[in-house]
């Protein structure tokens, strides 16, 4: 379909005289049909019914398809061929949303938004068609190789002297059964003081051999330079920091120490305790490191006897950063 002189002259008397046609959705609408229809043209070698030696096949009819744009949706015609296939390259294959609404459909997604309500927030957006199930999976798969991009990227650019390791457990669904799964997640932190996600994945448990693949796989990608590695002390972890972080010191998470101190304290003390354990690591410099943390376990002693032994017991693992230079 080609825009023709009198698909313009309507056009413009409808401007003209303010009906309630929606001139702008039908002006995409003619405009997209004469850019597919040029592109259909460029690829035959020529026009609709035009005798030429550089024809390659024939037009054979058309099928529909709405496309939803920010103007609305608009319906257009894209050319079959007898031979071969057509398909324009305005147009994204499958395509069946304006781009400015992925990330809508994504993040609601994400959230655990069903996808019925899904096509409900795309219908009050201002889209009729609405959205299909197997549409929001489509577009939700992006998300797969966007982060699977992200997951392998190369890590050579910079050092990455402090690495802090976690992991936590999340539902998942695995062969059609939920299941809990442990996410592990290494956060690097460069001589500059910026802050960057290296590396996640998911597997059955929290293990000694899933820990050690999941640093070798951070080594793998470039990851070098780390002189201190901040973690809890699960067994595994540690034994697995010690195969493949060779070289590097490692420091106890006091976030994970305070809370196994919490089990030894009553409600009523527990402020108090915390207090006194986090003066410990707000001191200018390594000697006062050291001094307040001798200071702080005998004045514990008195009341929290097993509160002292813990802390004396994880000293050094817990003041392992005081060796490092101050203004990190």
């Amino acid at each position: 379909m080609a825009i023709t002189n009198s698909d313009l002259n309507n056009l413009l008397d409808a401007i003209r005289s303010g009906g309630d046609i929606d001139v702008v959705r039908k002006s995409v609408e003619m405009l997209l049909q004469a850019l597919i229809d040029a592109e259909a043209t460029a690829q035959i070698g020529a026009e609709r019914f035009e005798r030429s030696e550089t024809r390659t096949t024939q037009r054979n009819g058309h099928r529909d398809r709405l496309v939803s744009t920010k103007a609305g949706d608009v319906e257009l015609k894209i050319p079959k061929l007898r031979k071969g296939s057509f398909f324009p390259s305005i147009l994204e294959r499958r395509r069946r949303i304006d781009k400015a609404l992925y990330a809508v459909v994504m993040e609601a997604y994400v959230h655990g938004v069903s996808t019925r309500k899904v096509d409900d927030l795309v219908v009050a957006l201002g889209l009729e068609t609405g959205i299909s199930k197997s549409e929001v999976s489509r577009i939700c798969a992006e998300l797969d190789h966007e982060l699977e991009a992200f997951r392998t990227r190369d890590l050579g650019h910079v050092e990455f002297p402090y690495v802090f390791l976690d992991a936590t457990y999340l539902k998942g669904r695995v062969d059609g059964h939920v299941t809990s799964r442990a996410v592990v997640v290494a956060t690097g932190v460069s001589m500059d003081g910026r802050r960057e996600v290296l590396g996640t994945a998911v597997g059955d448990s929290e293990d000694g051999a899933f820990w050690t693949e999941f640093l070798r796989s951070l080594r793998a990608r470039g990851l070098r330079g780390v002189r201190l590695v901040i973690s809890d002390q699960h067994l595994g972890l540690r034994k697995a920091i010690e195969t493949v972080m060779l070289g590097s010191a490692w420091q106890r998470c006091r976030v994970h120490f305070m809370r196994n101190v919490l089990a030894r304290v009553s409600r009523a003390n527990t402020h108090m305790v915390i207090a006194a354990i986090q003066t410990i690591f707000a001191q200018p410099d390594a000697a006062s490191v050291a001094e307040q943390f001798d200071r702080i376990t005998a004045t514990l002693a008195e009341r929290f006897g097993d509160v002292a032994d813990m802390l004396q017991g994880a000293r050094e693992d817990l003041l392992a950063f005081a060796g490092f230079p101050e203004a990190h």
